[in-house]
């Protein structure tokens, strides 16, 4: 998502959202679109930032466009044309070509005659519009744990936060834990898994049974893997494309997620397994991450 922010940043700022269209009025809060173009229409993008996986469009007039992407959604900046009640796209390239990117539901029209489109496959995303110096009151916001890119996410912060989360829940199984956002904002189930065999700890492993050198092998993870996937521009397993409609080239760096049944880049003779934790699908190797 974060390269998703930082293509954002370079291509929207200064411009003018002059108009807004979708085929979509529940992916709206309350399914009020009419009242959300109309807040929107005429304001000056001014940045993107991003508060865990919302992404957050801060307009002029205290106005920000709040959209979370959920499972399947992506943004790209763009061409289309809305004929028969649908947004389709103009001329060749990543945008038009490619079948994942033919779902599209939103689409600002901006002033340099471009336009900003939201692709999603399964309509789970999320858009609205808010006060900006209300955003920390907003529910969606105010739950967000600290990003790891925080200059306050430390070790010290990181042990504190697996040590206060141990004393209610000692059984909660870390990746779940990796997973939480409202307690380390960012961090999804690909990147969990990633980080978890690179630290060599069993996804499956309770908080509570963690030594300390395990905490700060996870710590010391965290940081390096995300820095890694955003200069791969993300990853593309099925559904996310980068601003301009592109795959990323994580999903051909990853050692875990998605390599079931593959022998172990640690070269120790373990083979990927794959496991279910709370439902969510968890990959790792079970010579180098023993419970």
């Amino acid at each position: 998502m974060q390269t998703t922010i930082d293509g954002m940043n370079k291509l929207l700022p200064k411009l003018k959202i002059s108009n807004a269209w979708t085929d979509t009025e529940s992916l709206f809060r309350k399914g009020d679109f009419k009242d959300f173009r109309k807040q929107v229409k005429d304001k000056t993008i001014l940045s993107v930032e991003r508060k865990g996986k919302n992404i957050l469009i801060n307009l002029s007039e205290n106005k920000t466009i709040l959209v979370h992407l959920k499972m399947t959604g992506h943004l790209m900046y763009g061409s289309w044309i809305i004929k028969n009640g649908k947004a389709l796209a103009k001329g060749n390239g990543p945008i038009g070509n490619d079948p994942y990117n033919r779902f599209v539901h939103v689409v600002f029209t901006l002033s340099d005659g471009k336009q900003l489109a939201l692709s999603d496959t399964r309509k789970f995303a999320k858009v609205l519009v808010w006060e900006t110096k209300k955003l920390d009151g907003l529910e969606d916001i105010k739950n967000i744990g600290m990003d790891p890119f925080d200059k306050n996410f430390t070790y010290k912060k990181f042990a504190e936060i697996i040590k206060n989360k141990t004393a209610r829940s000692s059984s909660l199984k870390i990746k779940l834990l990796l997973l939480d956002q409202s307690l380390v904002a960012g961090i999804g189930n690909i990147y969990a898994d990633e980080i978890l065999w690179q630290a060599g700890i069993h996804p499956a492993k309770e908080i509570g049974k963690l030594s300390d050198q395990e905490i700060k092998k996870i710590y010391t993870t965290i940081k390096p893997i995300l820095g890694k996937a955003i200069r791969a521009g993300g990853s593309s397993n099925s559904d996310y494309r980068d601003i301009t409609g592109k795959k990323g080239r994580f999903q051909n760096m990853q050692n875990a997620y998605r390599q079931t049944g593959k022998p172990c880049k640690k070269g120790d003779g373990g083979i990927i397994t794959r496991i279910k934790i709370a439902g969510r699908s968890s990959h790792f190797c079970p010579i180098h991450q023993k419970m």
